[in-house]
């Protein structure tokens, strides 16, 4: 059913091909020629300091044109700054993964004061203002956490609510299946029952809302790079980019629309590839 989709099909080539970037960053960029750190001043106007020649300065030595005041070559940056959003992106959406399944899980299974705590806390998450709490903790934090890793852990903190709300509804409705009722007849544990009745039926569920909050991590790790509170400096980043481009847009705009682009890209073959996904793995589901 999912080759027949032809969104799906454009979504997850897209996603293949920027994965393949993200792997490949510092490949790649020796190909170019250029690495996302080295300054180029001759690729500047000395008395502006902006990129020389058109379009932001795209030439065949610099296929996406350069940055203003450092020379740094764009192409690089956009490469490497897929690497960065990649790595951020799936590894707290990964954290969001286990905290949600194990807690949404717990919650069904259990039921009780355990399903009435997890129930209160994820409308507490839910109603959270969970970004002006990040830009809090980004602040503040101490500068020996490395920032990447720090970012993976807050995201993916704040990320679980939704992912346990989905795991605990298809729970309910396990636990209520005659083969969950058997194991726990003959003895299983609540673990064994998890790991061995429940885990596999939920794993249609988890893939398909993983695929769908990988893209907006990637965003939200982009909004708060926009916000200087991301990826420090130099290290590349989309969102970065997009904030230093606000104030060249006028006269260098490649430096907006290549990342933005990326950016775009990105998010559009995530949800487009996620949407076919849920389609080709709910059995009630038609073919769009």
């Amino acid at each position: 059913m999912l080759r027949r989709d032809r969104w799906a099909l454009a979504g997850a080539v897209t996603v293949t091909v920027i994965g393949f970037v993200a792997v490949f960053a510092t490949l790649l960029t020796t190909i170019a020629g250029h690495d996302p750190y080295t300054y180029d001043s001759a690729a500047l106007d000395p008395a502006t300091g902006q990129p020389a020649g058109v379009l932001g300065g795209i030439s065949g030595d610099h296929w996406f044109g350069v940055e203003p005041l450092t020379g740094r070559d764009l192409f690089a940056i956009v490469v490497h700054g897929t690497r960065t959003s990649f790595f951020i992106g799936i590894a707290s959406t990964v954290v969001s993964v286990v905290l949600g399944v194990l807690v949404g899980a717990a919650a069904g299974y259990l039921g009780g004061w355990t399903d009435r705590i997890v129930t209160w806390a994820v409308d507490v998450f839910l109603g959270f203002p969970y970004l002006v709490f990040m830009i809090a903790i980004s602040m503040v934090a101490p500068p020996e956490i490395p920032k990447p890793l720090l970012l993976i852990v807050v995201i993916g903190f704040f990320g679980w609510p939704g992912i346990a709300r989905i795991v605990r509804a298809q729970t309910l409705t396990l636990k209520q299946r005659n083969f969950v009722a058997a194991a726990r007849t003959l003895g299983a544990g609540p673990w064994h029952v998890f790991r061995t009745e429940l885990l596999p039926n939920l794993w249609a569920p988890i893939i398909v809302v993983a695929t769908l909050s990988v893209p907006s991590r990637i965003g939200l790790e982009a909004a708060l790079s926009f916000l200087g509170v991301g990826v420090p400096v130099p290290t590349p980043s989309w969102g970065r980019s997009i904030s230093e481009a606000i104030q060249w847009v006028g006269t260098d705009p490649m430096l907006l629309i290549f990342p933005g682009l990326a950016l775009f890209l990105t998010t559009w073959g995530f949800n487009v590839f996620g949407d076919g996904l849920r389609d080709a793995l709910d059995p009630k589901s038609g073919v769009r």
